[in-house]
């Protein structure tokens, strides 16, 4: 099964979500990411947060959804709602679900503040990938209706407290 992360940018959060399931992914799930505007580069401060979690950077770069390599099975948009973010609409038959994230590009403060803002992104997609992984898959990929419940009650998951 194929997943494609969205969202405008493809520089922070479908990145991080993209490394990160494709570290936690059992056998036959894979992940890429793109955006609607891609920024062209990822942003140094999400492959530094992966390294230090021991998620591997390679071959990961910032790409639009119009070169996609693969046809995905399941769409999942990470963009967020503060910044008044408008979040891309992929077109085709697929599933699709919204794991809204706030952009940490737009944090400001301090190092450590803005830090925190990529940490909180990162905290908040690992948690809903590894809850998606807990799920019995194998079944649902048999019940899409199943499938869809499950991936939009996960968009509403936070990270671990």
């Amino acid at each position: 099964m194929n997943v494609l992360i969205l969202c405008t940018g493809n520089s922070c959060r479908s990145i991080l979500g993209e490394a990160t399931f494709n570290h936690l992914a059992p056998a036959g799930w894979h992940a890429i990411s793109a955006g609607s505007k891609p920024a062209g580069y990822i942003h140094p401060r999400s492959l530094a947060l992966l390294e230090r979690e021991g998620i591997s950077t390679a071959g990961y770069h910032s790409k639009s959804w119009e070169d996609l390599p693969v046809t995905p099975d399941i769409v999942i948009t990470v963009c967020g709602s503060a910044a008044g973010e408008t979040c891309p609409a992929y077109l085709g038959p697929v599933m699709r679900a919204h794991w809204g994230v706030e952009d940490p590009a737009h944090a400001t403060g301090t190092d450590e503040e803005i830090d925190a803002a990529f940490m909180k992104a990162y905290l908040i997609l690992r948690h809903r990938i590894e809850t998606f992984f807990a799920l019995p898959l194998e079944e649902l990929k048999k019940d899409p209706a199943r499938m869809k419940v499950e991936l939009e009650r996960i968009g509403t998951l936070l990270a671990k407290p």
